[in-house]
């Protein structure tokens, strides 16, 4: 009965929804642009569901350094429709933005341009990265602590302890392990930290309400970030012969002069490798979410053209929208799995033994 609740809650939100989202529909067309961004993209405030008329909404801390000086206040201050320039006035002259080039940004108008002033609010995406790492080191430091307190002959631990133990142990033997070999415990430490983040921050995307819901493996900085911490391990880590078969790779002589040909590729093969990490799990988990939102929104669609056909569509929508949930927490883990293994494999790229000479 367990594994029915969560989807239980999707259903129970879906028709939370339900209401509200087709009256707009018949009233004034569907925007599904804007449910789509709206749930992908990070925010100031963190939108839960929608009763009826009235928007159940998380308001954030807003931190920003405007020419007038530093200003700290709720997010809640900003007014919850956009005016007639689709703007969103709050206070201190600021507004959020409804422009194209600043939407959904706090700016100010100084000298009749719009200006963004240095911003460092707890956004949405900023709070789920704060619970992920709690979650993560909550997951960590428990059994590391029960691992403090035991011998290695002791029973294995039960419960929570033991399947975190079998998770790492899983992750470190099956593909750490296996990739970098003797030097795994040297870098296990940084690929099970990334391995876990990935997936818990993932899981966290698939959840439908707080503390879940924020998109932050779906948010290309998060994943630059992760692919950036990767490069920087690879590259300093990386031995003599490494950079020897970057810069003076074993090639005939004229691929490399007058033209250094191969040492441009080989180079350029450097930064490729982080940016194929970055853009792979961003637009996995990007494209994840788009599917499952666009799927309940067909719901709304259909209701737009007829009250009868949005309600047929019900059963067939929640049914593509729970399969499509399912097989998201699947490629939670497969994403994690890869951005690891991936990692894994470059570092030890980098770590080339010297050639022996017969």
């Amino acid at each position: 009965m367990k594994f029915y609740k969560p989807l239980l809650c999707i259903v129970a939100m879906l028709f939370a929804l339900l209401p509200a989202q087709a009256s707009e529909s018949k009233k004034e067309g569907l925007d599904l642009q804007g449910i789509l961004f709206g749930h992908i993209q990070d925010s100031y405030e963190w939108h839960v569901t929608d009763i009826g008329e009235h928007s159940v909404i998380i308001h954030l801390p807003i931190i920003v350094k405007s020419s007038t000086g530093w200003h700290v206040f709720c997010s809640s201050e900003f007014e919850h429709h956009a005016n007639e320039e689709g703007n969103r006035p709050g206070p201190y002259g600021l507004y959020i933005s409804g422009s194209e080039a600043n939407e959904g940004k706090i700016v100010e108008y100084i000298n009749g341009q719009e200006v963004r002033p240095l911003d460092i609010s707890i956004t949405k995406t900023v709070v789920v990265l704060f619970i992920d790492a709690i979650i993560l080191l909550l997951c960590i430091l428990i059994p590391a602590r029960w691992c403090s307190k035991h011998k290695i002959d002791d029973p294995a631990p039960k419960g929570f302890t033991g399947f975190m133990h079998m998770f790492i142990m899983y992750v470190y033997e099956d593909i750490i392990a296996s990739i970098l070999g003797k030097e795994a415990r040297k870098y296990a430490p940084y690929l099970l930290t990334c391995f876990f983040f990935i997936f818990f921050a993932n899981l966290m995307g698939v959840m439908p309400f707080p503390p879940g819901g924020g998109n932050l493996t779906g948010n290309i900085t998060c994943t630059f970030f992760l692919a950036f911490c990767t490069f920087i391990v690879t590259n300093v880590t990386g031995t003599k012969e490494y950079w020897k078969e970057i810069f003076n790779p074993d090639v005939p002589t004229w691929l490399k002069l007058p033209v250094p040909l191969m040492p441009f590729i080989e180079l350029f093969g450097i930064f490729t490798k982080p940016l194929a990490l970055m853009i792979r799990l961003f637009a996995n988990m990007m494209a994840g979410h788009a599917i499952a939102i666009s799927l309940t929104c067909l719901i709304f669609v259909m209701y737009g053209i007829h009250a009868i056909a949005g309600t047929a569509m019900i059963p067939v929508s929640v049914a593509m929208s729970i399969f499509m949930m399912l097989l998201e927490v699947l490629v939670c883990f497969i994403q994690a799995m890869v951005f690891t293994m991936l990692s894994a494999v470059f570092i030890s790229l980098a770590h080339v033994k010297e050639h022996e000479v017969a």
